[in-house]
């Protein structure tokens, strides 16, 4: 009897655990957090960041296991490679730089160890963000509470992992920004299953979010091709 080829899976999950589960199960993981870790990434790439990565804040609560430590040596690494330099975008959004600043001590350690150097601490603002340096070629880590934590679970699993947004920034509005994350999971995917991750299931625009981009995915032809 002929084998029958196992059907593909797009879903969505919620939080830090359901990417690190997602991303044990070899599902390529996409995360979601609209206000603001992912939208302040995706203006990072729009304004021409070469490689983005998302970290835990030093002091995180979640019940899963998250290392900024580990990911701000492969920020530092990468960036030496490329001769870059890495930009960290953190919170508090309003605070002093020195607030952000002591927000990622494992991650500013980790990227020096990794032989690379901070440019620079920016509020994570979302689409605004790429009014406030130049990125293009740059490395960027987006540490947050939320996308930021869900990132860091995780990447300790699997090192490809993604975001998204449905938010505007400042070249797309409407769709477009759905469908760069939809595109951006499948060409990575190719055959894998796809899990989109809502950083918080308590903020009801990353489910929303995270459901949309789900259905963008599905509706692209994922499922069938």
């Amino acid at each position: 009897m002929e084998k029958l080829q196992q059907a593909k899976e797009v879903i969505t999950t919620f939080n830090a655990s359901g990417a690190l589960r997602a991303a044990s199960q070899d599902f390529v993981v996409v995360i979601v957090d609209v206000i603001d870790m992912s939208t302040s990434i995706e203006a990072a790439l729009e304004k021409g960041a070469i490689f983005v990565l998302g970290a835990s804040p030093d002091i995180s609560k979640v019940p899963v296991y998250v290392n900024p430590y580990k990911i701000g040596l492969a920020a530092g690494s990468k960036a030496k490679d490329l001769g870059s330099k890495v930009i960290i975008i953190t919170e508090p959004r309003w605070g002093e730089k020195w607030e952000r600043e002591n927000n990622c001590q494992k991650l500013i350690s980790g990227i020096n160890d990794g032989g690379g150097q901070v440019e620079e601490i920016l509020p994570n603002i979302g689409a605004e963000v790429g009014k406030m340096l130049d990125f293009k070629d740059k490395v960027v880590v987006c540490v947050s509470d939320t996308g930021g934590v869900a990132f860091d679970a995780a990447w300790q699993m699997k090192k490809d992992i993604l975001t998204g947004t449905i938010a505007r920034t400042m070249t797309t509005k409407g769709k477009e920004t759905a469908l760069l994350a939809a595109k951006r999971a499948i060409n990575l995917a190719k055959d894998r299953n796809i899990a989109i991750v809502a950083a918080s299931a308590n903020s009801l625009e990353d489910v929303l979010g995270a459901s949309f981009i789900a259905q963008t995915i599905i509706e692209l032809g994922y499922l069938n091709s």
